[in-house]
């Protein structure tokens, strides 16, 4: 094989400057200060998600308490927006001179393993200047999110070429759209979409949230009591932000049990709120009663109940019915209604992408992680010294993501302590034969963008070890313990191949 020339290397190659690759390189610079690293990010900025995302009223799904660092208090509401988000996340990486750690416009292309020198060799171009610029790392750490960020996921109805207005996109949207005194029509019921919908409210003429399915909501003011009252009490912000991360994340598991355990209690809770806030006339079962249970699919949190409150003043409506086609003017419906409309937005979801899209290869031979079984959710059978950042549908992102971090940095200062080269999970020999599963399980959790990328993703076993649990409550106790000299670590030294428990 053909030696590559590449420019430097690194100890640690982070992918990403979003919420996990910033969290990933604090966490690198306090648990293991000697490691170089690097930090590549394809946009001209840091923030993932909060940086690509500038459609209306943009904002968080999860409270910043949690959804933010362990390290760092979160101050504001806790259903904060972009602007604030990269706020925060500007601080993290001022206060712990990470800057410097960062190279933004850099689009990674290909990466690939060598057995024989122990390193991954990554190339990117930048997107600048069209250079392309190859780095060696020891360890690659996957903080690049799961979706493609300037690609968001639009159904193809009949007609939509006939349309005369404006088709956008939440993930691409136009900076220069004018909804002001507009029809607008916003098809999809998601978080994005119980976001867009009140924000362009009052602006617009008329807005209306098109489904072809209701969702689960929950509302409440956007504020934490313990927190409040704390503040009132002068008590630091230290204190406030531990305190009100563990009064959250025991209300969210009590909140999830009882979804599994009574599911029809839970639904009629969150269904009275509904009918408290539009009246004893508005048709919830037909506009907000889904067919499946609570935390099937994520439920969004609607802050202060605005998107309820769009509705009831009646600046948004509701529609619940199915596209028959797109015409010049808007949409026609299977019931044979028709929406007019001068903007429809897609709030259709998004394309999840493995590993950013990026041609991986061991050896110079294709690696397809479907073929891969998946250790925890962040590590995979076959790949050395590779990490992957995959966080909560049911909890915060950035809770799995500190978890995954302080077992990288832990993983790697063991084999720096052994002077293992490399190491990558293997089934142990009393495993050969468990069943190899889908990625989740979709009668535990199965939103429309998991179920189209199910055949991209990595196979699961039947044990927790073999699986992304969703289990924040678990895995915060799961992962510190888990033992480096376990028989399912297998580390090299060089090229002479060993098991950690030999």
């Amino acid at each position: 094989m053909t030696k590559q020339i590449v420019a430097e290397h690194v100890d640690v190659l982070i992918v990403g400057a979003g919420i996990s690759g910033v969290g990933g390189a604090y966490h690198l610079r306090r648990h293991n200060p000697d490691t170089s690293f690097v930090i590549l990010e394809a946009e001209e900025s840091f923030g993932g998600t909060w940086w690509t995302h500038r459609f209306p009223g943009i904002r968080s799904d999860s409270d910043l308490h949690t959804f933010g660092y362990s390290f760092k208090p979160w101050i504001g509401p806790p259903i904060a927006t972009a602007e604030e988000i990269r706020s925060y996340m500007g601080a993290v990486i001022d206060e712990n001179d990470l800057a410097r750690h960062i190279r933004y416009r850099h689009r990674i292309l290909k990466a690939d393993w060598s057995y024989e020198d122990s390193r991954w060799v990554v190339e990117a171009v930048r997107t600048d200047t069209d250079e392309t610029v190859r780095i060696s790392a020891g360890f690659l750490w996957m903080c690049q999110g799961y979706y493609r960020h300037n690609q968001g996921y639009t159904p193809q109805w009949e007609g939509m070429v006939d349309f005369q207005g404006t088709i956008a996109h939440p993930e691409t949207w136009p900076e220069d759209l004018d909804y002001a005194g507009k029809n607008v029509v916003v098809i999809g019921s998601g978080a994005t979409a119980a976001t867009v919908v009140p924000a362009m409210a009052g602006t617009a003429a008329h807005v209306t949230m098109l489904q072809r399915s209701p969702t689960f909501f929950r509302t409440g003011r956007n504020a934490i009591e313990i927190a409040e009252t704390l503040r009132e009490l002068q008590v630091d912000e230290t204190w406030i932000h531990e305190i009100s991360r563990r009064k959250i994340l025991f209300d969210q598991a009590a909140f999830t049990d009882m979804c599994f355990e009574k599911p029809d209690a839970v639904k009629n809770d969150l269904l009275g709120n509904v009918r408290a806030l539009l009246g004893p006339d508005y048709d919830v079962d037909k506009h907000f009663t889904p067919s499946y249970r609570p935390w099937r699919q994520r439920i969004a949190f609607v802050p202060d109940a605005d998107l309820f409150k769009a509705i009831a003043d009646g600046t948004a409506s509701v529609a619940t019915d199915e596209i028959d086609r797109f015409t010049e003017t808007g949409i026609r419906l299977k019931s044979g209604e028709t929406l007019d409309a001068d903007i429809i937005v897609t709030a259709t979801g998004f394309n999840m992408s493995m590993m950013g899209d990026i041609a991986f290869t061991i050896d110079g031979k294709p690696l397809d992680f479907r073929d891969t079984v998946t250790y925890r959710g962040t590590m995979f059978t076959g790949v050395p010294n590779l990490a992957w950042v995959f966080g909560y549908f049911r909890a915060s992102w950035t809770l799995r993501s500190e978890l995954v971090a302080e077992f990288v940095c832990r993983l790697l200062n063991h084999m720096k302590a052994t002077g293992a080269k490399s190491v990558e999970p293997a089934l142990r020999p009393s495993e050969q034969d468990m069943p190899q599963l889908p990625w989740i399980d979709p009668e535990n959790f199965n939103p429309g963008y998991l179920m189209r990328a199910i055949d991209i993703l990595p196979k699961r076993g039947t044990t927790s070890e073999w699986q992304h649990t969703q289990d924040y409550w678990r895995e915060k106790d799961a992962f510190p313990a888990i033992d480096l000299e376990d028989e399912v670590f297998v580390y090299r030294w060089g090229q002479r191949s060993e098991v950690a428990a030999e």
